[in-house]
This record gives C-alpha cells, structure tokens and sequence, in this order.
C-alpha cells in the first residue's frame, strides 16, 4: 500500500485524563473520562473522536460512491455513535452505529450507497469483524 498520508497524534497525563495533540497542533485538547463511566467529563473523550473521524470519513466514502453513481447526495448526512463497554475480564469493546440521512434518494438507491460506502471506507474496513458495527438510513 502506498501511504497518502500519516496522522500523528500523542496523549500525555493520565490517559483518558490527560491531553491528546496532534504532530501539526490542530488538535491540542485535555481528554476526560465521561461522567456515564464515572469521570468528571468537560471535556473531549476518545470515543467522541473517534466518531467525529468515522462520521466524516464514512461521508466522504459515500459522497465518493455516489460520485461514481452520478447519484446526487447533497444535503447528506453521518452520524456515529461510538459505545464502549466491558467486556470481561478487565477488557473494553467498542460499537459503532452510523445513521446515514440522504435526501432525494430513494430507498433502493440509498441502500446501494450506503453498502458500497461501507465498502470502500477505511474506518469501516479496518473495523469490520473487529467490532459490531451497524449501519442504518434515516
């Protein structure tokens, strides 16, 4: 595979306490455990960023596929919800449900698009079998 491009980002403190920045400093962000898993919260978490950065990603696939369709997908939208919880013996899983809002495309086509986005994305390529992920159109 040749490499496009490479993120860096790095977290100091108290892991998710702490603070994450990325290489170029567009991220510089304190992280905080969320107060649904017992931490004070105000602050970003690693679930949130990894939503906003499958949301955006898997959009993008779409908007790709539907290029390649000549399917108008203007006004389209990606929501990811990104759960985590226990999953035994001290170990945590991750799910991810993506809700796709497409308007002025019929429920045949939608469906097409959506499963040739998650095809093609890469967050949903590097997770596929990895966590339960479930798509949806809305």
């Amino acid at each position: 595979m040749k490499i496009l491009y490479t993120a860096k980002a790095t977290a100091s403190g108290s892991g998710r306490d702490g603070k994450v920045r990325s290489s170029d400093g567009m991220i510089d962000t304190a992280v905080a455990t969320p107060v649904e898993m017992g931490g004070a919260g105000g602050h970003t978490n690693p679930e949130q960023l990894f939503a906003a950065g499958y949301a955006t990603c898997f959009h993008n696939a779409l908007r790709l596929v539907a290029r390649r369709a000549k399917a108008n997908v203007d006004g389209s939208e990606v929501t990811a919800e990104v759960g985590i919880g226990s999953a035994g013996a001290g170990a945590f899983d991750l799910t991810v449900n993506l809700r796709v809002h497409l308007v002025g495309v019929d429920g045949e086509q939608a469906e097409q698009l959506v499963a040739a986005a998650h095809q093609v994305c890469p967050y949903s390529r590097a997770t596929r079998g990895n966590i339960a992920i479930t798509v949806e159109i809305a």
